[in-house]
Order: structure tokens, then sequence, then C-alpha cells
């Protein structure tokens, strides 16, 4: 048990010296392998590794960013911004509230987190600024948008989850539902009440808002986002209604969005290949990480890994209501170091069989894990969502006017987080219902 003991403090310390986090996945279980197995150790994890590799629920991650990545190029994003604006700009913080409205949707329609929200951080920091919004709420707005792609389903995070937990991708999808739609809520709330205390302030040589006839409006809304809803339609629908595998939605998500590319005459060659270049680097970087992640926790439990942890919890009495908080700090503190991949690979192998064996619905612990690693995209000073956002960000927005501005939805993922662990049929309900 001393090997098992060690491979964590040895893969940070890899990590913080800065080799990638698969290199250091695969170095620690070569090492930890060779102790437990001696040579025979590299046939043991090359077999992890074939069977990450196979993984049929694993396919569906590529097609999902490539929707993405085409719906990114569409031209939808920026015509759904301005649909959005039209109905809600009027409303206080109505650009903020257009914000978080288009990433709940195409947080939705692609599933990845980086790319919702360098998509709609580029659209709407010219937008708000101009609209005097102040630097710490077109920060926040932004983060917390582009982070919903966590939550709302379909998720690249979730089909990752469910694949290495064994559960059924589609009853996972259902439990996010209600919890993502409560935080996009909240979202809108505080946005609400923000603009209506403090509303930007208007200048006389502010140019007129512009107007639209109400038809106008009703037909650039259906033209905007009925082919959306049908493409997540058909995505959800066909997984929730076990019509199809989430590799098989995938594929036909990847299809639609092609279609809406074509549609609005934005494909050619130059798109094509970006798009499928972007796929193939952001595929093989999860996916390697799968792979080393198998590795990593095969030789953890070689090594008597699953025995270090049950003792621990037992000498610390934890109950479950302990263990799970516990579970949920280590999640946490992990985002710090770790990406949300090598966040997901090690920790779901190393707590579900504690979960299971302590009569925990294993959806309700999901969906507190994806919340909190949500948060974690947040939470300064290591924020993915921060650093997506700086790099997108003009000068005059400062890193510490992103931490302040993030602070608020926060707050609100936490409250979130409470009322699922208050009523834990939020995230059951729906899978028992939709799902059988």
């Amino acid at each position: 048990m001393i090997t098992a003991a060690l491979m964590f403090p040895a893969l940070f310390a890899l990590i913080l010296l800065g080799l990638p986090v698969a290199f250091s996945l695969v170095l620690v279980s070569v090492g930890a392998g060779l102790v437990a197995f001696g040579m025979i150790g590299f046939n043991q994890l090359y077999g992890s590794f074939y069977s990450a590799s196979t993984n049929f629920i694993l396919s569906a991650i590529p097609m999902f960013i490539l929707m993405g990545a085409l719906l990114e190029r569409s031209g939808i994003a920026e015509r759904l911004f301005r649909v959005m604006n039209m109905w809600l700009g009027r409303l206080p913080g109505g650009l903020a509230l257009a914000t978080i409205a288009m990433g709940a949707v195409f947080a939705a329609a692609a599933g990845v987190v980086g790319a919702v929200e360098v998509m709609i951080g580029m659209m709407a920091i010219p937008a708000m600024q101009r609209a005097r919004y102040s630097n710490t709420l077109i920060a926040g707005t932004i983060c917390a948008g582009g982070s919903l792609g966590t939550m709302i389903p379909p998720s690249v995070i979730a089909v990752m989850y469910a694949s290495l937990a064994q559960m059924s991708v589609g009853k996972l999808l259902a439990g996010m539902m209600l919890p993502g739609l409560m935080m996009v809520v909240l979202f809108l709330a505080y946005i609400v009440i923000h603009g209506w205390l403090f509303p930007p302030e208007a200048q006389p040589n502010d140019p007129p808002e512009e107007q639209f006839a109400l038809s106008e409006k009703l037909w650039m809304t259906f033209t905007t986002l009925v082919p959306v809803f049908l493409l997540i339609f058909a995505v959800l629908g066909s997984i929730l209604g076990g019509i199809a595998s989430p590799t098989e939605a995938a594929a036909v998500g990847a299809a639609g969005a092609l279609v809406l590319c074509i549609v609005n005459r934005r494909f050619n060659g130059v798109v094509l290949k970006e798009s499928l270049a972007i796929t193939v680097r952001i595929s093989a970087m999860i996916l390697l990480i799968v792979a080393a992640g198998t590795m990593f926790m095969g030789a953890f439990a070689a090594n008597g890994g699953a025995r270090l942890i049950r003792e621990f919890i037992d000498g610390t009495g934890l109950g479950a209501t302990g263990m799970i908080v516990f579970f949920l700090l280590v999640v946490f503190v992990l985002g710090f170091v770790l990406d949300w991949t090598a966040n997901v690979l090690i920790c779901v192998p190393l707590f579900m069989p504690f979960i299971r064996s302590s009569g925990i619905d294993p959806i309700w612990f999901a969906t507190l894990v994806l919340i909190v690693i949500q948060t974690g995209y947040l939470t300064p000073p290591m924020a993915s969502s921060i650093f997506y956002l700086k790099s997108i960000a003009p000068p005059d927005m400062t890193y510490g006017e992103m931490c302040r501005g993030v602070l608020p939805f926060i707050a609100l993922q936490v409250l979130t987080l409470l009322l699922i662990v208050m009523f834990p049929e939020l995230a059951t309900w729906l899978p028992e219902k939709l799902v059988q």
C-alpha cells in the first residue's frame, strides 16, 4: 500500500514540473505496475490501455466536439445572440441575460466548455462594453455562461463520466437536466436584480437602439431558434428515448451541424479543415488522458489503493455523509491542479465502488460531482474559465476584475449544489420517468 500512497504525490510532482498530464499518468503507472507485477506489468498496463481505447461509448466524444466546432463556424451564434438581445435587451441587464441564454442554448448544442465560452465572449464583450456594463459583470457573465457546458446536456464530461462509472449515459443526462436549468434560472435572476440595482449609465451620444417590427422579430426568432432546437432535440431526444446510442446521436448532431453550416453559406474547405483539426486535437488529448488514467487506476488498485482508501475512511469514522463531503472536496481540490479530464479519470473509478457499496444513488452523486467540477472552472486562482476569457479579453479587463466577477456565480453554483443535496429528487426524478 505504500506504493499506492506515493502514486498521487508522484503524479502531482510530475505535473507541477510541467510534464503533460497524460505522460505523467503513464510514467507513474509504469513505475507502480512494475512494483506490483514485475516485468509482466507491461502486459497488464497494455490491457488497461487497450480496453480504454476500444470503449464504444467514448467514441461519442469526437462527434460532439465536431458538432461544436461546426456550429461555432456556422453563423448560428451571431444570429442567436442578435435574437436573444432583440427580446431581452430592454430588461435590466438585458445584454447579460442574452449572453447567459445563448450560453445555455449552445451548451446544449455543443457541450464543450471552452468552445462555448470563447464563442459567446467574442460577440458579447464588445456589445456589453459599448453599453457600459462593468467589466466585472461582463467577465462573470461570460465565464458563467461558458461553464454551462458542464451541466447542460449533452455534455462531453457526462458522457465520459458515465462510461467510467459504467452508468447509463441517458440516465445521467436526464439527471442533469433539472439542476442545469435551475442553475440557468438562478444566473438570470441574479443578473436581473443586479441590472435593476446597478443599471449601466446611458450617455447622450449613445446610438439609438435597433428597432424591429413584431413580424420581423418573430421571423428572425423562428429561423434562428428552430434549427438549433431541432438539432438539440435530435441529439438529446434520441438518447433519452432509447432510439439511439450516445455515439449514434452524436453523429446525428455532427451531421446536423454540417447541414446548418451549409444552409447558412458558411461551409468551405477551410471551415472543414479547421473543424476537423480542432476535433482531432481535442479528441486525442481527451482520449489519451482517458487511456493513461485507466492505466493509473489499474496500477493503483493492484498496489492496494482501494484498501488504502477504505482504511482511511473507516479510520476517520466518516459515515455516508462525511464520505460524500470528503469525495467532493477531493474533486474540488484536484480541479486546481488537473483539468476536468484527468479529474474525472482519477476520481470516478476510485469513488464509485464506495458509493455503490454505501447504497448512494449514483446519478445523484454524479450530479453533485459535475456541479463541483463546474464550480472549479470558475474558482480562482486556477480557474479554466478565467484563462479562456483572458485569451479573448480586451486589455482594459484585468485579472482582478475577472476574479471578482465570477464570485456571485460561484455562490449560485454552491446554492444549486445545496439544493440538490437537500432535494435529491431534482436529480433522480427525471431519469426514473424518462429512461427505462
